[in-house]
């Protein structure tokens, strides 16, 4: 499974992004898609997650201001980013955990928020 990610870059505090995900795997052959982030010197979490029925799971920190979904070939999950705050810069990953619980990575992505 190759993951590629994009739509990151600099913006300004409580300005959106929108991160893309394109996947060469259907998600409707997945356990799970998500985006995780990783801020320098910190682990990497998750921020928001999506099964193949469509369910969506998000972190704390993002509830009410990110939304995932997918397209309806599904083969990309977005990542719908609003009212950023400096606390998100990261670099966003991609990932793809197939039904036998392996788990899949893209490049990532960096997202700064900054004025």
């Amino acid at each position: 499974v190759q993951l590629v990610e994009s739509g990151g870059g600099l913006v300004q505090p409580g300005g959106s992004l929108r991160l893309s995900c394109a996947a060469t795997e259907n998600i409707f052959n997945s356990k799970t898609m998500g985006w995780y982030r990783q801020a320098p010197g910190k682990q990497r979490d998750l921020v928001a997650g999506i099964t193949s029925g469509g369910s969506t799971n998000y972190a704390d920190s993002v509830k009410g201001r990110f939304t995932i979904s997918r397209n309806n070939a599904g083969n990309t999950v977005y990542l719908q980013m609003n009212s950023l705050k400096p606390e998100d810069t990261a670099i966003y990953y991609c990932n793809f955990r197939n039904l036998g619980g392996m788990d899949y990575w893209g490049k990532g992505t960096l997202v700064t928020v900054s004025s």
